[in-house]
């Protein structure tokens, strides 16, 4: 299956990355984040407003979508480690 061509034009290998999770967390793959298909209908709103934010992020400029990506990779960060953290503790107790 080819990619789409929105997706081709990602070649920065940690904006790809950060792709790569926003697509995991969802449940969906990678090339279904870049589907013209505008129907939502199968997923909740929450996912609807999710995908829709996605979908313009790609219209922001590379420096813009570099500053998106890395928020994202922070907070997923930050919760991975939190989450190793807590279970780090639990192995404690």
């Amino acid at each position: 299956m080819a990619l789409p061509s929105s997706l081709r034009s990602v070649t920065n290998p940690r904006e790809r990355r950060t792709l790569e999770k926003i697509a995991k967390a969802l449940g969906v793959k990678l090339s279904e984040l870049f589907e013209t298909d505008d129907n939502l209908t199968d997923i909740n709103s929450y996912d609807a407003s999710l995908m829709e934010k996605i979908k313009l992020i790609e219209g922001l400029s590379e420096e813009e979508k570099k500053t998106v990506f890395n928020t994202v990779d922070a907070f997923i960060g930050k919760k991975k480690l939190k989450d190793a953290l807590e279970n780090a503790l639990q192995d404690v107790k």
